[in-house]
């Protein structure tokens, strides 16, 4: 059976009317092909359980996956306040779980999904969704078993509420991870890439604890940057500064390599949140990010995934997008989707969503969590000889 991709998305004043037409309109492209996987990225305004209801209602038992996001991403661009679904299928199996406990343990989480993808002896993949906002990326990628085919992003949604939720099956709710189990005749090939430099400002982490960032050079992050970008320390504990302040990342030394870290806002007391640790006494740099940079990401991150796919055909794309992208791409929409179609041309579905962190495999240990990224993952059917 060849592998088969068909995408649909809606507006609606509420979120069942919403999934409702997206299902249905995914479902129509479909045709006669029977669908063995839904992805669903819904806009964190509607009701989670409001779009399961209007999604479920057409889709039926067909395993489903989904997350929420400020905006959705088809071949068309990106669309806001809306629901987007998209349908693979094909010679392969599909199982969705829900893990409730991935925002008081991560490191369970991961031992949790190890467990359940020991339990076939068959080669598989993992594509998962987690909440975030609260749960240690970190520490799940680094508890999973090394050599696990596994890949996902942070679910985003209102950065001043830290509203976001997931998606499995009949279940929904926030704090939790969920996971397809992928087996059979499938072929996943995954690129990943940012548009953020260095521009010469260097500190030294002088004070960390757990998610929170205290201070930079000897003093709270807040007035580091205030003496960088000219506004008052105290602006940035309130919007828009407060989320503002994920356009300027800090690229951190991790060996060899300088791993970009992101805050989620700035809090009252002047330090910086972030969904990763930094260790004290370590250099950073500041990080600034460009249109231009973003693309050539994009393009880049495409062909790396179409690299790793071989002569497999792509036949479906889900583009997972770091938050600041949105930000920083405000007046042109959509312009990264139009970037990744440079590479992987018009023709094929697209489906994706604005994230807090991105995960990518590795062959051969644990995953890397990465922050600012553009993660694209194709889906093709491996070629039979």
């Amino acid at each position: 059976m060849t592998l088969f991709s068909s995408v649909g998305s809606a507006q609606a004043l509420d979120g069942r009317e919403a999934g409702l037409q997206a299902a249905h309109q995914a479902l129509n492209r479909m045709g006669v092909n029977a669908p063995g996987l839904a992805l669903v990225i819904s806009s964190h305004q509607y009701q989670a359980r409001e779009v399961l209801s209007g999604v479920s209602s057409l889709l039926g038992e067909i395993p489903m996956l989904g997350f929420s996001s400020p905006a959705g991403f088809t071949q068309e661009g990106q669309t806001p306040h809306s629901v987007v679904v998209a349908l693979i299928s094909g010679d392969f199996q599909a199982e969705t779980m829900w893990f409730p406990g991935y925002a008081q343990s991560g490191r369970e989480t991961a031992t949790k999904v190890a467990q359940h993808a020991a339990a076939r002896v068959e080669r598989q993949s993992l594509l998962f969704f987690a909440d975030g906002f609260n749960g240690d990326a970190e520490q799940f990628c680094s508890a999973v078993t090394p050599g696990l085919h596994i890949t996902g992003g942070l679910s985003s949604g209102d950065l001043h509420t830290g509203n976001t939720y997931q998606m499995a099956g009949t279940q929904t709710g926030t704090g939790g991870l969920v996971a397809a189990f992928l087996r059979g005749n499938i072929k996943i090939g995954i690129g990943y890439d940012h548009g953020w430099d260095p521009v010469g400002s260097q500190f030294r982490v002088t004070r960390s604890r757990g998610f929170w960032l205290r201070t930079l050079d000897g003093r709270p992050a807040s007035e580091t940057y205030a003496g960088l970008f000219g506004y008052p320390a105290r602006d940035w504990a309130f919007p828009p500064l407060n989320y503002l302040a994920r356009l300027y990342p800090l690229g951190v030394e991790q060996g060899e390599d300088l791993v970009v870290r992101s805050p989620s806002r700035v809090e009252a007391d002047g330090s910086f949140r972030m969904n990763a640790n930094i260790r004290d006494g370590i250099d950073a740099y500041l990080l600034v990010g460009s249109r231009v940079a973003c693309e050539r990401a994009a393009r880049q991150a495409t062909q790396q995934a179409l690299l790793q796919l071989g002569d497999a055909k792509p036949a479906f794309a889900l583009v997972l997008v770091d938050i600041a992208w949105q930000m920083l791409l405000k007046a042109q929409p959509g312009i990264e989707i139009a970037a990744v179609q440079d590479i992987l041309g018009t023709k094929i579905p697209i489906a994706g969503g604005y994230t807090l962190g991105q995960i990518a495999p590795t062959t051969d240990s644990i995953p890397k969590f990465l922050n600012q990224h553009i993660l694209v993952i194709v889906f093709g059917e491996p070629n039979p000889s």
